[in-house]
């Protein structure tokens, strides 16, 4: 037989692209517009329509960016339209639309003049149904269009002035397209349906399969039953030449996806919030009018937040999704806040983030999400499988790891163990995407993909327009329909992730097992990109540490008011900020400068809720008072308690060397030479020299930084090869502050004055570093480092509630992978009996090298501390401007030294005037045993919170003591419910405790 496949094919793409979809709308007529522009930022919709709307020329140019143009359309459907069964009445609406990606361009929602929401208008997505105006006959409704600027400019990841309104400017980004009644035909538009399943099932398969030519020769008879000069009056001929090839079941043995609906809406990236909360509504609303046509429909929607914003801003919407709920269609998941960075948030904030998304979505729908869901975040903290059960769910979802540059996950579907053994079923899908559109090619992937055949048979299928949302669409459901029981296909049912998750659960025993994190090899520069972002986070979250803590304590030592709702509105915020596209640093300048302004927010309010729960406490009087809301003690003043500080031990003695200094308060001895590099460093309880023969600690390094592609997200490992060290000094001078020791440094860093203080404080273990950067580089990374003398062969990060190691060698591709890698407040690395404890107060990204050096054969261990990142995109001016940043070394330390430090560092000493002091509310008898937060019950019974965490990664035993009358004591979950916890008794009004290595553990102690 002669091969005339490749003629079919051809002739079968012309003919869709000629006949077949120029006839799904053979009949349109435009319609009259009027339009009013908004002067400045998006309005109410009552608001807007309340405006002067004044004629408006089809096919005009509109738009400057980031603005926002309404537009009224009105006009008659002819007779006859939508008549027939075959046929309906819609409206087309063309903003202007390129044939790139939904969600990164102009987009409109629809209103009726009562203010209420009808549906989106999307380049996907372009039709509103006559039906849905409910004007009859006449057309009469509103459109408010957002002029979004594309920045992803096609993936060129350009430098771009679009991100902020400032250097934005005013040319139109967009020209009006047709705007039009049309009549679709409903026959023509299944024949598509039909032709677009089968031909992209046959590219899909083998060219030996029979299957393949069975549907070649199908599509061949179609082609010749249709008529190319009546197409509507020969789809039905058509659809029936391709029904048998459609009607053939699965193969017994295909692969199952259970397609739930999702929109990925990323709550800020390359838009700002304001546009996240209307692009939330665009989506939500197409949503649930896609639900209404069709029953079998279920969306999967993950962040809190987004419907928090909806209830506030579009409540007739949200009342249309909570019926929703209720009948099972939209379905919320996830039980998060929003979908965080997992790497960076602290253990407290984690915690918050189930809290606040778990309780919202039970508050408002009744509904306990069961899955932690995290599709899109940059990488997977080994503390989340122990904090996703403590939340009281099951089970975990992400599909970012195949992102991975260099390693595959062996397993899609397998069991999760974190830091403390808690192990965690989970899923990743093998779709390998978040937003399918249920397209052959991705179908075919999936099963092909998944790496757990034999065992396991379904996998879960999000499909729907995501990023910057829009979500399903009618021609996806089509795609599932038509996939359902489909020969050469997967089998495709639509359903929900726990359907998903409940039946994988119960077919597929004896998992495999993944222990520690999930590091996605990709998206490095994310621990260090937006400086200031990460320093108002750190910031914020030890500021509410601090905040309830005192709160706490006036109100059972007092009986003052507690704030909750101060506390929570400033939580949620933070927790906002958290997103894994504002956190990580890679968003918009407008996202960042939003940021960066709520921050300085909550720190001031913060502030004033400390103050005023402070003066409760101490009362008024004039004796100074150290609150120390570190849980350990400090200047004399136990964890958790405000009393008066022991006086300072002996002043620093410091004494000149060569051109530098040396400095010495009895408990470590530094010396910084003339380019103040750090030479030399001792504890003096081992004498042992921690820096490494011949090398420096305080040493700056600048590196050329271009990464082939995500600028703000990326670091690449060939960044190493051309780094410039900063070894010259410009000053270094020494400076007296009280009895501390300050060494002062100035140099440059490119064309960047850089201003260091080195500071030994009296009594302190550990020297303390201050880098001031007026930061001026463009594609630069500045790391600071430290190369001691120690052989580790693994380094100690802190990570929520407890630590992860690393190691340090390169032995296999796995770890060569990690050659960035993200810690919370400190690092370690040790030897056996000697160790070394990095601290800082805001930088998240580190790498750590070791070498062998040839003189004396001993190890030398290079930690370096990322400080700061100058990426082009998509913020051309990251990170320019003033930053300061903290880092401290204590040498001889271990890893209860380390985590000291960490609070120490980030915790800056407060001292309040008053009469008296305050014993704290709880005392525990092991140092070991860590407290992260004292707050009062959410339920506002004023029973007080207890969360702590075993520390060391070790077995640890002590007692958490009330010191406050107590009736009684309960092990709860995050959400402050009744739970079972191991190692816990309860005796005599205390919790007398046996944990297991980084065990966590909330107390509910009713007062």
């Amino acid at each position: 037989m002669h091969d005339d496949r490749r003629l079919t094919e051809v002739r079968l793409d012309r003919f869709l692209r000629e006949r077949i979809i120029p006839a799904v709308y053979p009949r349109r007529v435009p319609l009259a517009l009027s339009s009013w522009d908004v002067p400045g930022e998006p309005v109410p919709v009552q608001d807007a329509l309340r405006q002067k709307f004044i004629p408006q020329d089809q096919g005009a140019a509109w738009g400057q960016p980031w603005s926002t143009k309404w537009l009224r359309l009105q006009g008659e459907v002819p007779d006859s339209w939508g008549s027939s069964a075959d046929t309906a009445v819609e409206i087309l609406v063309d903003l202007g639309f390129s044939g790139d990606l939904p969600g990164f361009q102009c987009e409109g929602t629809a209103w009726r003049a009562d203010g209420s929401v009808i549906k989106a208008i999307s380049p996907r997505n372009q039709y509103i149904p006559l039906k849905l105006l409910g004007s009859g006959m006449s057309v009469d409704f509103f459109v408010e269009a957002a002029a979004n600027p594309d920045l992803s400019q096609g993936w060129t990841f350009a430098a771009t002035p679009y991100g902020d309104k400032a250097t934005a400017g005013t040319e139109p980004q967009y020209r009006l397209g047709p705007i039009v009644i049309a009549e679709l035909n409903q026959a023509v538009w299944e024949l598509h349906q039909d032709i677009a399943t089968l031909s992209g099932l046959m590219h899909e398969l083998p060219m030996e399969l029979p299957r393949r030519h069975e549907i070649l020769r199908a599509l061949e008879r179609m082609l010749d039953v249709m008529d190319p000069d009546d197409v509507p009056g020969t789809a039905a001929a058509g659809r029936a030449a391709l029904a048998e090839v459609l009607a053939r079941p699965a193969y017994a043995s295909a692969h199952q996806l259970v397609a739930t609906g999702h929109a990925h809406i990323d709550s800020a990236w390359l838009w700002p919030v304001r546009e996240t909360i209307r692009k939330c509504a665009r989506t939500f609303s197409n949503v649930v009018a896609l639900m209404d046509e069709d029953p079998a429909f279920v969306f999967s929607c993950s962040s809190a937040q987004q419907l928090a914003w909806i209830k506030e801003y579009y409540p007739e919407l949200f009342g249309r999704i909570r019926e929703k709920v209720k009948t099972g269609q939209f379905v919320p998941v996830g039980g998060m806040w929003v979908e965080s960075d997992s790497n960076m948030p602290g253990g407290e904030a984690m915690a918050r983030q189930f809290l606040e998304g778990k309780s919202f979505f039970l508050a408002e729908f009744g509904v306990e999400c069961q899955e932690a869901w995290l599709p899109d975040t940059f990488g997977y903290s080994a503390a989340l499988p122990q904090i996703v059960k403590a939340a009281g769910s099951r089970w975990f979802l992400t599909q970012k790891i195949s992102w991975n540059q260099v390693n595959r996950m062996p397993h899609h579907t397998f069991h999760w163990e974190g830091i403390d053994g808690t192990r965690l079923f989970t899923h990743f899908p093998p779709v390998d995407t978040y937003s399918s559109e249920i397209s052959a090619r991705e179908l075919a992937h999936a099963e092909r993909n998944y790496r757990d055949h034999g065992r396991g048979t379904m996998s879960l299928l999000p499909f729907g327009y995501g990023d910057g949302g829009g979500g399903p669409t009618r021609e996806m459901l089509a795609a599932a329909r038509r996939n359902a029981d489909l020969e050469g296909s997967p089998k495709v049912r639509l359903g929900s992730a726990a359907e998903l998750f409940a039946s994988a659960e119960q077919e597929y025993q004896g998992l495999p097992v993944w222990v520690g994190e999930m590091y996605l090899e990709l998206h490095r520069g994310t621990y260090t990109s937006q400086a200031n972002t990460k320093r108002g986070n750190r910031r914020s979250e030890h500021l509410l540490r601090e905040a309830e803590l005192w709160c706490a304590t006036a109100a059972v030592r007092t009986g003052a008011p507690y704030p909750a709702a101060e506390l929570k509105r400033l939580w949620r915020l933070v927790l906002l900020q958290q997103f894994h596209d504002i956190l990580p640093g890679s968003s918009i300048a407008w996202v960042h400068q939003d940021a960066e302004r709520n921050y300085a927010a909550v720190a001031r309010e913060l502030e004033a809720i400390i103050a005023s729960a402070a003066a409760a406490v101490l009362g008024e009087g004039e004796q100074e008072f150290l609150l120390n809301a570190a849980p350990h003690p400090r200047r004399g003043v136990p964890a958790l308690a405000a009393a008066k500080p022991v006086r300072a031990a002996a002043p620093v003695q410091s004494t000149d060397a060569d051109g530098g200094y040396v400095l010495d308060n009895g408990i470590i001895r530094a010396v910084v030479n003339a380019d103040g590099l750090l030479v030399s460093l001792r504890d003096h309880g081992s004498s042992r020299e921690a820096i490494a023969p011949g090398e420096f600690g305080n040493l700056l390094e600048l590196h050329r930084d271009t990464p082939n592609e995500w600028d703000a997200w990326d670091i690449d490992a060939f960044y190493r090869r051309n780094v410039t060290p900063l070894t010259e000094a410009r000053s270094v001078t020494l400076e007296r502050d009280g009895g501390a020791a300050v060494v002062v440094v100035e140099r440059l860093a490119g064309t960047s004055v850089v201003t260091q203080r080195i500071r030994l404080e009296p009594g302190a273990a550990s020297l303390a570093i201050s880098t001031g950067v007026d930061w001026q580089e463009r594609e630069k990374l500045l790391k600071l480092g430290f190369a001691f003398d120690v052989r580790a062969d693994r380094s100690a990060s802190e990570t929520q509630f407890g630590h992860v190691f690393r190691p340090t060698h390169l032995n296999t591709s796995w770890e060569a992978a990690k050659f960035e890698i993200c810690a919370h407040r400190w690092i370690h690395v040790a030897e056996s009996g000697y160790g070394v404890a990095v601290s800082n107060d805001s930088s998240y990204g580190h790498d750590v090298t070791r070498r062998i050096r040839a003189d004396d054969g001993g190890t030398t261990t290079i930690v370096r501390v990322s400080l700061l990142r100058a990426p082009k995109f998509p913020d051309p001016n990251a990170d320019r401007g003033w930053h300061e940043l903290t880092v401290t070394v204590r040498p001889g330390a271990s890893i209860a030294d380390a985590v000291q430090e960490g609070y120490r560092t980030n915790l800056t000493p407060r001292v309040v005037r008053g009469a008296r002091g305050a014993e704290p509310l709880f005392t525990v008898s092991n140092p070991g045993l860590v407290i992260e937060a004292v707050k009062l019950a959410e339920d506002g019974s004023g029973d007080v919170i207890v969360r702590l965490y075993e520390s060391l990664g070790e077995r640890s035993a002590g007692t958490v003591s009330a010191n406050f009358a107590a009736t009684g004591v309960w092990t709860v979950d995050l959400l402050e419910r009744p739970a079972d916890a191991p190692g816990v008794t309860i005796r005599d009004g205390a919790a007398e405790l046996a944990l297991r290595p980084f065990q966590l553990l909330t107390l509910r102690f009713q007062r």
